[in-house]
This record gives C-alpha cells, sequence and structure tokens, in this order.
C-alpha cells in the first residue's frame, strides 16, 4: 500500500488525501479492535512476553516482503533516535503491557481503557507542540480519567489482579500517546511501512529474551491459537499499524488520534459475537464516561483555531 517515497499533503489532491485517509483509519480501526479479542482468545496458550515476540516476528516477515524491496537507504546517525524510540515503547512495551492487562481484564474494558490516550496526545501536543491547552481539553481529560477510576473500583471489588490490569493498560495508552508523537517526523522521509517495518524490528530484538518461552509455547498450543498468533502478527501489527502510520502522514495526529474513539464498541461487538464476552457494568458505564470525556476534548472554545 506504502510506496517508496512518502506522500506529502502538500504535493497530493485533498480528494485523494481524504479517500485513501479515510479507508486507512477504517482498516486500522476494524484489525485494532480485533486485535483485543484475538490476545483474549490466545492468552491461556501464550505468555505476554512469547506472545509479544511472536507476533512482531510473524509482522516483520509479512511487512518486511512489501517494505524491503523498495527501501532506497537505512536510517543514518540521529534518524535512529525516534525508531528506536516508538521501537521500543510502542512495538515492544505497549505490547507487553497490552498483553499482560488482557490476562486479568475482558477484551472490551481493556480497549475503553486503551483509550485515553487521544487525551495524552492532546497533552503532549499541547507541551511539545506549544498548542496550550483550551477550557475542553481540561474538562473533557477530567470527566475521561473519573471513567478510568470507575473502572478501576469496579475491578477492584472483584480482584487486586484486575486492578493491576487496568494500570498496565494506562501504561499501554501512555506508551501509545508518546510513541505517536515520536513517530511523525520519521514518517516525512520514510513510507508508512517503512517506517513501521522499522518499528517492529526494534520491537523485536527488545523482546528476544522470550524467544526459548516462545518456541515451548509454540509446540505445546493448540492449532487454532497458533493460528491466532499468525492473524495478530500480520493484521492488527504489519497491516493495521502500516495503516496508521500512513493516516499519520496524512493527518494531524490529534485529529488522527480521534478516530480510535471507535475502537472500544468495535471491540465490544466483535468479543460478544468470538468470545460471548462483555464489560461489566462498571467497565461499560466507566466507558461510557471516558468516551463522553475523550469527546468533550474535542470542543472548540469560541475564538479558538481548529488544530
Amino acid at each position: 500500500m506504502a510506496t517508496s517515497t512518502p506522500v506529502s499533503p502538500a504535493t497530493t489532491p485533498s480528494r485523494t488525501i481524504s479517500k485513501l485517509g479515510i479507508a486507512a483509519v477504517i482498516v486500522t480501526v476494524v484489525l485494532w479492535a480485533s486485535a483485543f479479542v484475538g490476545i483474549r482468545a490466545v492468552g491461556p496458550s501464550f505468555s505476554p512476553g512469547s506472545l509479544t515476540l511472536g507476533r512482531l516476528v510473524v509482522a516483520a516477515v509479512a511487512l518486511g516482503i512489501v517494505a524491503l524491496p523498495r527501501l532506497k537507504r537505512w536510517p543514518k546517525g540521529r534518524e535512529w533516535l525516534p525508531i528506536l524510540a516508538y521501537g521500543v515503547m510502542w512495538f515492544a512495551g505497549y505490547n507487553l503491557a497490552l498483553n499482560a492487562a488482557e490476562h486479568m481484564l475482558d477484551a472490551g474494558t481493556s480497549a475503553m481503557l486503551i483509550n485515553v490516550s487521544p487525551i495524552l496526545i492532546a497533552v503532549l501536543a499541547g507541551v511539545i507542540l506549544k498548542e496550550g491547552f483550551p477550557r475542553w481539553l481540561i474538562i473533557g481529560s477530567l470527566v475521561a480519567f473519573g471513567g478510568v477510576a470507575l473502572i478501576a473500583l469496579g475491578s477492584g471489588q472483584r480482584s487486586t489482579a484486575d486492578v493491576a490490569g487496568v494500570l498496565l493498560c494506562l501504561l499501554a495508552a501512555v506508551l501509545a500517546a508518546v510513541s505517536v508523537i515520536v513517530q511523525k517526523p520519521v514518517l516525512r522521509t520514510f513510507s508508512a511501512a517503512q517506517a513501521t517495518w522499522f518499528g517492529i524490528m526494534v520491537g523485536a530484538v527488545c523482546c528476544l529474551p522470550w524467544t526459548g518461552q516462545l518456541v515451548a509455547e509454540v509446540q505445546a498450543a493448540p492449532l487454532p491459537a497458533t493460528l491466532g498468533l499468525v492473524y495478530l502478527g500480520i493484521f492488527p501489527t504489519a497491516i493495521a499499524f502500516t495503516t496508521w502510520a500512513y493516516a499519520l502522514s496524512l493527518i494531524e495526529a490529534g485529529k488522527l488520534a480521534a478516530t480510535t474513539y471507535l475502537v472500544p464498541g468495535t471491540t465490544i461487538l466483535i468479543s460478544w459475537a468470538v468470545l460471548k464476552e462483555i464489560p461489566t457494568i462498571w467497565g461499560l458505564v466507566g466507558g461510557v464516561i471516558c468516551l463522553v470525556g475523550v469527546g468533550l476534548t474535542r470542543r472548540r472554545s469560541r475564538g479558538i483555531t481548529p488544530r
């Protein structure tokens, strides 16, 4: 999908950007939503570390077939710094935290908790990009984190392990938010597929200590679980992270992050259909409050020019 030369919004007709950007966002939302369900489904057969490594290895092979033949040059010097950063944080750290969290929480609740990342992206944009902190950003952030607290409260009534799951999801959200800010400049130099493949390779190297565990668990896992791991590597990782990067090269980070509000609802529908699994009442109410909060952050005060 991505070419060896990154597409520049300045040189691409607005209509083309709109169509391709929307298509990339839709693919990303659906495949990332399916990832929460897939992780939950294969969880009994794979530990967090081995699942992360297996997923990244599959993704590296699948995406490498597309990205490497069109790679004209490798990153040099300081160009590696942001790649190393989002490779470690997003592809390794985020996946490890999320995989561990889903051993404790259902797929829908995990997706709703991860969905506070758009707020974090807005905060980072305010600090790093000097975009300030509009009133609705503050209000929405407080409302959304109130929803997170409600989910944590409900989880705590069942098990302290569930609270750990909530904290792991929040850690994953932080890592994802920082990675979005760090990744965007890389897309000015490398295509979406190449930038994603570099990050996947960095993440895979970080997860090499789980190689022995992955080999042992693959040998012991039933075939459906192994196929699930392959699915996670090809679709939510190789494809969805590439479509995300492609959309990020065309759309402002803050605006693109808002589209991930659709992920939790999609996850709940897929989880209900595939796993017959829905969040608790606490999780549903807290998740709705989270969505209301992140929605409020998108409101604009009078006289404020949109990003």
